[in-house]
């Protein structure tokens, strides 16, 4: 038993009146102590469900991503000068709207923007769709590759995934509380922030409440972190959603605009298509790739428009929304597709 662990376990798990929030070095010493196994699994149990009632501070978020980047996956700056573009969505998946984020990857990849994506396998407790299974479905391995090769794809062909198991056992290794304790732990904040990029990027990080929002700037402003936006997307990801007004903050340096977005304004139905297990995830991203029309595709024009124009390679998005369909019916999407493949 960690005696130094047992006082941030009283620390946040004293009740209502009682109980305080961690300092920024508290909270990151704390998930060290749990990423390496010197808390006891009674310790880290107990930590996570009382941490979750209590509610996480930024600050101790800033803590908390402090430990992810001193322990977590790596990868170097890639010798180009664009900045990668980083989305974090939640590793538990998806269950009820069927994910578009790999082909807005693949698209932007296609238009020369290095795209990085993180996640695990089925993740308790809401053991959603994860993308490594659309991955897999789509004839691309990459549960098995090195970090080293993760980088070359990053560097050579614009896309890269860092794969918890493989790449950040540690943290693989909190997952099963996550089934033990019945809830999404603080630590599931994290997904939606970490970055294990180290060169010049921009990250987008999906969420569900205001609150975690609020949070993530913050803990960004803790770091330094000036180049990011938030998207309160389909399910907490970064997929904007059709069926709704999109919600986003976009931060460039010290300014922080907010942002609300209708497809309708721009050509779009408000459906938003439904999940499906991965075999026929991969056959409707096949369709899309190859630009046969169905409201899938629509969903994956409307958010590569949107990052297109995120990005800055167009001044308006109805501009970036014609770019997509453009490199989607000339093949190129397709070809980036084949290209990771080989």
């Amino acid at each position: 038993m960690s005696k130094e662990f047992r006082e941030f376990l009283r620390k946040v798990g004293s009740g209502t009146h009682t109980s305080k929030s961690l300092t920024r070095q508290e909270a990151e010493a704390a998930t060290v102590m749990m990423l390496q196994g010197i808390a006891t699994p009674a310790q880290i149990g107990a930590f996570m469900i009382a941490h979750r009632i209590k509610r996480p501070t930024s600050e101790e978020l800033a803590g908390m991503l402090d430990a992810y980047k001193l322990l977590g996956a790596k990868l170097a700056p890639i010798a180009s000068h664009k900045q990668v573009l980083v989305l974090g969505s939640p590793y538990d998946g998806r269950s009820k709207t069927a994910p578009v984020s790999p082909v807005t990857a693949i698209v932007l990849a296609a238009a020369g923007i290095p795209i990085l994506m993180h996640g695990g396998d089925r993740m308790p407790t809401k053991e959603g769709l994860p993308f490594i299974e659309i991955w897999q479905a789509l004839g691309l391995n990459w549960q098995d590759l090195t970090i080293e090769q993760v980088q070359f794809n990053l560097e050579t062909k614009n896309l890269g995934f860092v794969y918890l198991p493989k790449h950040f056992p540690l943290a693989q290794g909190l997952v099963p509380y996550r089934e033990q304790i019945g809830k999404r732990p603080p630590f599931a904040t994290l997904e939606l922030m970490w970055s294990p990029y180290q060169g010049k990027q921009f990250i987008v990080s999906g969420f569900v409440h205001p609150p975690t929002e609020t949070n993530i700037r913050e803990a960004f402003a803790q770091h330094g972190i000036t180049e990011f936006a938030t998207v309160k997307g389909w399910e907490g990801s970064v997929d904007l959603p059709r069926s709704r007004t999109a919600i986003i903050g976009i931060n460039h340096g010290d300014h922080f605009e907010r942002l609300t977005l209708s497809a309708r304004n721009y050509g779009f139905s408000s459906e938003d298509p439904a999940i499906a297990d991965d075999s026929e995830m991969a056959i409707k991203i096949i369709s899309a790739l190859k630009a046969e029309p169905s409201e899938y595709l629509n969903s994956v024009l409307w958010n590569c428009g949107f990052y297109l124009w995120l990005y800055g390679l167009h001044d308006e998005i109805t501009e970036a929304i014609a770019h997509a369909q453009e490199i989607i019916s000339s093949g190129r999407a397709f070809q980036k597709l084949e290209d990771l493949r080989a």
